[in-house]
């Protein structure tokens, strides 16, 4: 009988050790989906430490996140920036496609830009999503291969159409390019949206949220 009642013991408390297995794991699970991962801590930290020294073209912060919402909603993956500036808008695209599994191209000119980029991404831990190029974006973007299913271009307004005649076959449909500072209305900037909007499979919206002003075009 005592060994009987010592099983029963050992039995009852290995179901409540199994139990509390269980409850932990769960809790834990429930955190890790609702919490913040490391990467987000450090480029939150870092967009924080940072946020009043995004000058030499780069957007606003309310573009940025704009840009991150777009790719979040959307689940995009292979992204294009042209007018990659010190990086403020790469790391909100960067950053967006961390959690979506994407890679970023983003190119510019200017060889201290391109440098000052490169520092910040890797400061932001995001470096690893994304690949930033030298280059004068005239030729590279052309040679791209692609595709892409989501495209920045915040570079020469002038060359706005341009840049969008080169990428449009590679954008997939469902995909959206985007345009930055649609509002002021520079040279360029009219002409490129009157032949998107032209376009019979593209539908088109600008977002005012800041004095920019962002075009949001989606492939149909």
């Amino acid at each position: 009988m005592k060994t009987f009642i010592d099983m029963l013991i050992k039995l009852r408390s290995f179901i409540l050790f199994v139990g509390a297995l269980a409850i932990i794991s769960c809790c834990q699970a429930q955190s890790d989906s609702s919490g913040k991962t490391e990467l987000d801590e450090r480029v939150e930290a870092f967009l924080k430490d940072s946020r009043g020294n995004w000058r030499d073209m780069n957007v606003p912060v309310s573009d940025g996140k704009l840009l991150y919402d777009i790719i979040i909603k959307n689940n995009y993956k292979h992204a294009l920036e042209i007018g990659t500036s010190t990086g403020h808008s790469g790391i909100w695209i960067a950053w967006a496609l961390s959690k979506t599994g994407g890679k970023l191209i983003t190119i510019d000119i200017s060889e201290s830009r391109h440098k000052e980029a490169l520092e910040n991404f890797k400061e932001a831990g995001l470096s690893e999503y994304i690949d930033a190029r030298l280059a004068d974006a005239h030729e590279l973007v052309p040679e791209l291969e692609g595709p892409f299913d989501f495209v920045f271009s915040d570079a020469d307004k002038d060359w706005y159409k341009n840049y969008f005649i080169a990428v449009y076959p590679k954008l997939k449909s469902g995909g959206c390019f985007t345009a930055h500072n649609v509002t002021n209305r520079m040279y360029g900037i009219k002409e490129f949206l009157d032949y998107v909007e032209s376009l019979p499979d593209m539908e088109t919206t600008i977002d005012r949220s800041s004095s920019s002003g962002v075009s949001i075009s989606y492939k149909q």
